[in-house]
């Protein structure tokens, strides 16, 4: 892909998006906390597994 070629993608794109509604934006940000928590509760399963199997 050339410069000139990537431009003219880039220029097709800046002019196709747009900010997103309200509805939108806090669907988005509900899903990211929804799955920050989930890897953070699978992260702490699998801490807490592992300190019991140390104590045994």
């Amino acid at each position: 892909m050339g410069l000139r070629e990537f431009l003219t993608s880039a220029s097709r794109l800046l002019r196709t998006i747009s900010k997103p509604d309200r509805r939108t934006f806090w669907l988005s940000v509900k899903v990211c906390l929804i799955g920050v928590a989930l890897i953070g509760g699978i992260g702490y399963l699998i801490r807490l597994i592992s300190v019991t199997l140390q104590g045994i």
